[in-house]
């Protein structure tokens, strides 16, 4: 029986999110165990290279967002990316200094920038506002579900062949999604829709993309301010752990780095779907502070003990935390730019800001690990979590139910 347009649509993003997730998050703890175990890095060495691949991602986030606001053609834009991080991936095995390493892997991340904002896009273009919430749970579903076979896989191969296996299989998953893409129909994004305009209150020309909305937006720079120190804390917490078993057991550390990823991938998709079924209905904010209350307790949770097991199992915590953020970032941003026409380039705008906490994040536990050892990184990372989820208790508030902004009253482009 032939699938209808908007079945292959749907099946089509969710092939596209299971094989983007893992090209999207990027190499991660799987550099930081390479750089360790086979060129022996220092430390501080692999989370500058990390920072500064961070910081290319930074730079690189809200041109993304109003480039995905302005462009009809975002499907080639994914491609183009996709096809970036492909060679980035290819070419790491055989290259060790450290110009070259933090070259290619400062362009995969200009690349992914483009990612985020693009699928919210294109998914809200194709499912319009009205079901936005369900279309990003299940986005989040499908992630978390490709981190988790892709993590797998990760840890079977790089056992067998060693971590340079990693960079391949991210390569094949970037190839992959190419053929997802391929399969959503151009025809049916609504690109005015997929920028935030209104479809209903709308009647004249589309408004260009402008920084001023987020700088007028209260509640949206309160938000951004949130995120980037929910990020700061969080960024660093599994190449620390990774890097804690690389120590007590060099051959084991990827496998069980995948163990860590995969016990919490598969709490992320319940978590996902949990916000895609009842976001609409019990409001953004309950879930956000579900998922920022987990973070301080796993800061102060690793450094409990040392052994292997104990870490993976807090590392599960990560879940519940990153699964809720994950899927609620896209609809609070919506909901505060919906009428502006300026969703994507604020998605981009508030990606960047917390991509610097995430970016600062290595560099600082970093050095913190050299001066003061690994548990005092921890504590220190939970202190910032704390400060994050008072943040958002005491000041933030609930979005889900705030009424378009009409796009005329929008503030303009700068």
């Amino acid at each position: 029986m032939a699938l209808t347009s908007a079945r292959r649509n749907a099946l089509s993003l969710d092939g596209l999110n299971f094989f983007l997730a893992d090209v999207r998050d990027g190499l991660g703890p799987y550099l930081a165990i390479y750089l360790l175990a086979v060129h022996h890095w220092e430390p501080a060495s692999i989370g500058l290279v990390m920072t500064l691949a961070g910081i290319a991602a930074l730079l690189t986030q809200t041109p993304a967002g109003a480039w995905i606001d302005r462009t009809r053609r975002k499907r080639a834009v994914v491609a183009a990316a996709a096809l970036v991080v492909t060679l980035g991936c290819l070419v790491l095995p055989f290259i060790s200094g450290f110009a070259w390493v933090t070259l290619t892997q400062s362009l995969s991340a200009a690349a992914g920038s483009i990612f985020a904002p693009a699928i919210a896009a294109i998914s809200l273009g194709i499912t319009g506002p009205k079901a936005f919430a369900q279309r990003t749970g299940r986005n989040e579903t499908f992630n978390h579900a490709g981190n988790a076979v892709a993590a797998l896989l990760a840890g079977g191969f790089s056992y067998l062949y060693g971590p340079v296996a990693v960079f391949y299989l991210m390569a094949a998953m970037a190839c992959a999604s190419l053929i997802a893409l391929a399969c959503v129909s151009a025809a049916a994004i609504d690109h005015d829709v997929a920028r935030g305009l209104d479809p209903i209150a709308v009647a004249g020309p589309e408004q260009p993309s402008g920084l001023s909305v987020l700088l007028h937006n209260k509640p949206l720079l309160l938000f951004g301010v949130c995120c980037a120190l929910f990020h700061l804390a969080n960024a660093a917490m599994l190449p620390l752990v990774s890097q804690k078993l690389a120590q007590t057991n060099l051959q084991a550390a990827t496998p069980l780095t995948s163990a860590c990823i995969v016990a919490a991938q598969m709490i992320m998709v319940p978590a996902a779907l949990l916000v895609g079924a009842r976001a609409d209905r019990w409001g953004r904010k309950p879930l956000l502070l579900a998922g920022f209350v987990i973070l301080p307790v796993r800061g102060v949770l690793y450094t409990l003990s040392d052994d292997m097991y104990w870490l993976v199992a807090v590392q599960t915590l990560d879940g519940i935390g990153a699964g809720l953020f994950g899927a609620l970032f896209p609809l609070v941003v919506n909901d505060l730019t919906r009428g502006t026409g300026r969703f994507n380039v604020s998605l981009g705008a508030l990606t960047t800001v917390f991509g610097l906490g995430a970016a600062l994040s290595n560099s600082v536990a970093g050095l913190v690990v050299q001066q003061a050892g690994y548990s005092a990184a921890f504590l220190s990372l939970a202190v910032i979590a704390a400060a994050a989820f008072g943040l958002l208790l005491v000041a933030m508030p609930e979005t889900a139910f705030l009424k378009p902004s009409p796009t005329a009253q929008a503030a303009p482009a700068t």
